[in-house]
Formats: C-alpha cells, sequence, structure tokens
C-alpha cells in the first residue's frame, strides 16, 4: 500500500513512499511533519518517530476486516433467513349445500345458473351432449357471467351430433372442452369384444371405457357442474333429483 506524505517545509517536494518507508526532507536530516490525512504527527526525534509509525502501521493492520469470520466472544446478528416466519394458517369456508338447494328451491333456472356461475365461476362447467342441453348454455349466456362448457366425445357420435357443436359455438361464441377416451382402452376393448359390444353386454364396459372415466377427467379440475337432467324423463329415479346435490360418486364436491 502506497501512502503520499506531505512536507511541512515549503523548501521540498512531497515525496510519496511505499510500505513502512518514511518520508525526510530532501534538503535535511531532520524529520518533517507528515500529515496522513487529517493526523499530522510532531517533530521528534527521528528512532521515536519511526518507532511511533511502525506502532501506527500495526494499529491499521489489526483492524477487523468487515468479512472477518466472528470469534467467540463477539457478538452474532442472525441472518434475516435464519428468522421464522409466523406461520398462517388458511381458513376453508365449508359450504352449507343443503341450506343453498333450500333457499333455489322455487327459483327460476336462470336464477339458478346465475347463483351457481356467481358463486363458482371458473370452477363450474356445463355438461353439454346436444339437444336440451343448449337451454342450459343460453340461461347462462342470458346472465352476462363467464362460463365452461364440456362434452363427451365417445368417437360414436353421428355427423349431425358434431354440426350441432359448431352451430352452438358459432352462435354463442364459445369453445366446448371436448373430452375424449383414452385410446389404449379403446383398442383394448374392441379388439376383445368388437366394435358393437354395446349391443351385447348392456353398455356397461362400453359407457366406463367411452363416457365415465373421460367425465371424471373432466371433473377433475372443477369444483361443481350442471347438468340437464330432467325430473320428467325418469319418475322412478329422477324425480326427486334436488337442485343441489354432492355425488362422491366422482369424488367430487358438488
Amino acid at each position: 500500500m502506497a501512502l503520499a506524505f506531505a512536507s511541512s517545509s515549503s523548501s521540498s517536494a512531497p515525496t510519496a513512499f511505499s510500505g513502512s518507508s518514511f518520508p525526510f526532507s530532501s534538503s535535511s536530516s531532520e524529520l518533517k511533519a507528515p500529515q496522513i490525512g487529517s493526523l499530522r504527527l510532531l517533530d521528534q526525534d527521528r528512532t521515536h518517530a519511526l518507532s511511533r509509525a511502525v506502532n501506527f502501521s500495526q494499529r491499521r493492520c489489526s483492524v477487523k476486516p468487515v468479512n472477518a469470520e466472528p470469534k467467540r466472544n463477539d457478538s452474532i446478528v442472525p441472518l434475516a433467513a435464519t428468522i421464522a416466519a409466523p406461520e398462517v394458517v388458511e381458513k376453508v369456508e365449508v359450504e352449507d349445500y343443503e341450506r343453498l338447494a333450500k333457499e333455489l328451491e322455487d327459483a327460476s333456472p336462470l336464477e339458478i345458473i346465475d347463483k351457481a356461475l356467481e358463486k363458482f365461476g371458473n370452477d363450474i362447467g356445463i355438461a353439454f351432449s346436444g339437444a336440451e342441453d343448449v337451454a342450459l348454455i343460453e340461461y347462462a349466456h342470458l346472465t352476462g357471467r363467464p362460463y365452461r362448457v364440456f362434452s363427451l366425445d365417445t368417437g360414436r357420435l353421428n355427423p349431425e351430433t358434431y354440426q350441432l357443436f359448431d352451430q352452438v359455438e358459432k352462435h354463442y361464441g364459445i369453445r366446448i372442452e371436448y373430452m375424449f377416451p383414452d385410446a389404449v382402452e379403446v383398442q383394448a376393448l374392441v379388439r376383445n369384444k368388437g366394435l358393437f359390444s354395446f349391443y351385447e353386454d348392456g353398455h356397461q364396459e362400453c359407457c366406463r371405457v367411452r363416457k365415465v372415466r373421460p367425465l371424471r377427467r373432466a371433473l377433475k379440475g372443477l369444483r361443481a357442474w350442471i347438468t340437464g337432467q330432467r325430473k320428467d324423463q325418469s319418475p322412478g329415479t329422477r324425480s326427486e333429483i334436488p337442485i343441489v346435490q354432492i355425488q362422491y360418486f366422482f369424488q367430487f364436491q358438488v
């Protein structure tokens, strides 16, 4: 480290020295009064002054650098990363669906769908298979709220059904989310039982592969769904269907 010392005498020019060297006047052997910043050394005996300069240099070297390791008795300030934040417990709202169904008991179809879209937002979907299910999309459209529509493409639909889907998308300005059966499962089903197994085993295996499992995948990312079940279609099984129903079969909330 080089230090610049300025002589107090006007007759001699300042001289720079390195390390522990000490400045002397070029015209005299006497020690002048050098300055280090605001520190001024007084005129003293050369040997005594040199000793003081060496001690001063040693004191400067003994100053602990900022990044030095702390000793045993040094106070240690914990880093911010070591301070644990208080645990925050999120409150989960528990819905009373029986109460909700009671409130909507005398509501109109438009009021029911509006309430459903308001409550679940993007976490609810309308199941659409054509025909009278268009009424659900019409009511959802009338609410003015955003809504999602999904449909199960079994791979055995008529061309007219696809044409209807296309017309619905264009009329309402929406995109239907199509769910398809697993190709490997369909291939195994057809290989083992042929193309028309649904005529022989009561639709059970065919519907499980082409409808039930795709429906599970469709509902996996939703909290609720709207279906077009009508009470007059099957008085024995659907006449008592509530407006709001929890369906554990799909391991789903609503």
